[in-house]
């Protein structure tokens, strides 16, 4: 598969988090796991509609789709989509760039129209309309600049904004009961605004971005011992480990590495070696 990358306009780097322009030259594979993150995921195609399904649902097809915070993979595929532009946005994007809190995208896919209406089927037209991925940036650029400027976003209380950023800084392994502490809130009233604010619980979250800086790593170290990688990530055993993945992305970790790092030796599952993970440091207080 073709990727193509490159920096955004500074102003939009608090809400992006990348940008890719992806192709496949072939067809694309049958299932592709869209994993949990810290990020919301924004795509327009640019060839056919994209299936998206959710466990056990039916497949719904987008031309331009945006996707919440889950905790659970959605699965990609089961159309003959082979080539698009991917976002991944920061919770702020949803209220800087889509004027409402990410809670309100949270564990659901929609058309990008649903959101922005003219403006997202115009963006797709013109997206389709260009051959050079460059310039396809430009137009994607220029769409999300003016969306900037044009909105006065609603701000978030900064006791969320500060919790959110904790969660992240420290891959999730601060305590709900400690960061409740630190923002001067119960830890119910934080988990309650929390949630309304994101669209998953805080503890919730820190199964997310534990699991997401299992597999980013998993996908530079592709060889790294389970058993080390999950006492170092902060699970019980490799057993804990096996039963998040299956939890969240519908699969064991052998298989997913598998299915989507094709690059793997033969014999990878017999004898998996390589770098453990560092452990996390420490979050700091405030």
């Amino acid at each position: 598969m073709e990727h193509r990358t490159r920096p955004l306009h500074a102003a939009l780097r608090p809400y992006v988090g990348d940008v890719i322009g992806y192709a496949y030259d072939a067809d694309p594979p049958d299932l592709h796991r869209g994993l949990p993150s810290r990020y919301l995921t924004l795509v327009v195609t640019v060839d056919e509609p994209l299936g998206v399904a959710w466990p056990g649902g039916p497949v719904e097809k987008y031309d331009a789709l945006i996707g919440g915070l889950h905790s659970t993979a959605v699965q990609i595929g089961q159309t003959p989509s082979r080539a698009g532009v991917q976002l991944s946005l920061t919770p702020a994007a949803a209220r800087v760039l889509f004027g409402l809190p990410p809670g309100e995208l949270a564990s659901a896919v929609v058309g990008l129209d649903e959101v922005l209406g003219r403006p997202a089927r115009e963006l797709t037209e013109h997206l389709r309309a260009e051959t050079n991925w460059s310039t396809r940036f430009d137009v994607l650029e220029d769409m999300l600049l003016r969306r900037l400027g044009a909105r006065r976003p609603s701000a978030v209380r900064p006791e969320l904004d500060w919790a959110w950023q904790r969660l992240c800084a420290s891959s999730g392994a601060i305590g709900v009961q400690k960061l409740a502490a630190e923002v001067g809130w119960s830890r119910r009233h934080l988990t309650d605004r929390f949630t309304s604010e994101f669209g998953l619980p805080p503890k919730v979250t820190s199964r997310v971005l534990r699991f997401e800086r299992v597999t980013t790593y998993l996908r530079r170290h592709p060889l790294t011992r389970l058993s080390e990688l999950s006492a170092a990530a902060g699970y019980a055993d490799q057993s804990h480990l096996t039963r998040e993945f299956r939890a969240i992305a519908g699969c064991s970790p052998r298989q997913w590495m598998t299915e989507e790092l094709p690059a793997l030796p033969a014999d990878f599952t017999r004898n998996p070696q390589g770098p453990a993970i560092a452990p996390a440091s420490p979050a700091r207080s405030h």
